[in-house]
């Protein structure tokens, strides 16, 4: 008897005790999922953006329909960026950001121009817009080297731009003769100042101080003050004269001024009262100074001519052009530098180049060997010579300092 009794014992005591063992896992498995839910429901609810960027080369409301915004919103966001930023005035150098959701809900664009970020965002439902300064730091900076080649890619190793390089042989343009001056083994050294961001972008590079030593050249200073460039004895580096007509590289003279010059094509002789500067086709030709022009057409033997009459009687000629710049006619006014016209081979000529002269009244001189190519407009007044040389030394160490330490 009480083992029959002891063995339904057994049993119940089994059977209950899995039905607890199987609720007790129940109630683990659903306490820990719903701590588990818990937690979840107090995280944050993740936020998917997606974020598109161009330049405005072209219509900034073209590209935004492009990145999936419909006409009529592309449109309303160029017209509230429109009330902080002048969109006739960006061009293809500012960049664009655009900040949509992950259902293509506009969030926000802002625009990079120079030194500020322009802005447009939707806040509870509605465009705001405004700007935003970008922080901007000055730093001076160096460069120096040896013409090996050429000079422009001399230049270019010293990882200089082209542009920077092109604002370099300007400020020595009446001084030098890059075209047909420069020998392998001269000497330049730069000193300028830049903006730049915290990105990283460089702004606004402006030349300082600058030498350039040359075999036929000489040495040859240019320093800044009061944003003009003055040469070592305090002399205005701009000349009444430009040393070229054509300030690219590439450029050689093939004939000079002479009075009894055998003609390629007539062979006979005869005076060539001008230089010959060969070519291609449709290098810029500048005037070599401020003047008015006086003539414009076809002229003979010099096919497409130009001239150009300055103060003091002078009058400057260029032959063999293939066409004019524009807004270049009779009566127009040109500045020193100005690209007026085009080599060409029109009229009587062999091949592409540049017949240039120059004359005072009617009499026409050596412009290679004119004392006018040399000669100052203008020099630092007395009261301010004190202020220029206090810089002039200070850059011109700084710059010698350069070139040893190259």
């Amino acid at each position: 008897m009480f083992k029959e009794y002891c063995k339904e014992f057994c049993k119940v005591f089994l059977k209950w005790g899995l039905i607890c063992l199987a609720f007790g896992i129940f109630m683990i498995f659903f306490v820990s999922e719903h701590r588990k839910r818990l937690e979840l429901a107090n995280l944050p609810e993740e936020i998917y953006f997606k974020k598109t960027q161009g330049n405005l080369g072209k219509p900034l409301q073209n590209s935004l329909q492009q990145d999936g915004l419909s006409k009529e919103e592309a449109h309303k966001i160029v017209n509230k960026l429109d009330t902080v930023l002048n969109m006739r005035r960006v061009s293809k150098y500012d960049k664009y950001l655009l900040t949509l959701d992950e259902d293509n809900n506009f969030k926000m664009l802002v625009v990079t121009k120079d030194f500020s970020r322009y802005f447009v965002s939707l806040v509870d439902g509605e465009m705001v817009a405004g700007i935003i300064d970008i922080t901007v730091q000055g730093r001076q900076r160096q460069a120096a080297g040896e013409v090996k080649d050429f000079l422009f890619t001399s230049m270019q190793a010293q990882g200089l731009k082209p542009s920077f390089i092109l604002d370099f042989t300007d400020i020595f343009s009446w001084a030098i003769d890059f075209n047909t001056e420069t020998r392998q083994g001269d000497k330049f050294a730069i000193l300028w100042e830049e903006d730049y961001t915290k990105a990283g972008r460089t702004l606004n590079e402006s030349i300082i101080a600058a030498y350039y030593e040359g075999a036929v050249s000489g040495k040859n200073y240019a320093f800044r003050f009061e944003d003009e460039y003055y040469d070592e004895t305090g002399k205005f580096t701009k000349k009444m004269f430009l040393k070229s007509p054509i300030s690219v590289r590439g450029v050689r003279i093939t004939s000079r001024f002479s009075n009894a010059r055998l003609h390629p094509i007539l062979r006979i002789r005869r005076p060539h009262l001008g230089i010959d500067y060969a070519a291609p086709v449709g290098t810029p030709v500048e005037s070599v100074a401020d003047g008015v022009v006086k003539f414009k057409g076809k002229k003979g033997g010099f096919g497409n001519y130009l001239e150009v009459a300055h103060p003091n009687n002078y009058t400057t000629c260029y032959g063999h052009l293939k066409n004019f710049a524009k807004g270049v006619e009779v009566g127009a006014k040109v500045k020193q530098g100005q690209t007026i016209a085009y080599v060409g081979s029109t009229g009587l000529s062999t091949g592409p180049h540049l017949d240039f002269r120059i004359r005072q009244g009617k009499k026409y001189f050596d412009f290679l060997n004119s004392k006018q190519r040399s000669s100052a407009a203008r020099e630092i007044p007395e009261q301010k010579r004190e202020e220029f040389n206090k810089i002039k030394e200070e850059y011109k160490l700084l710059l010698d300092k350069i070139l040893e330490n190259n």
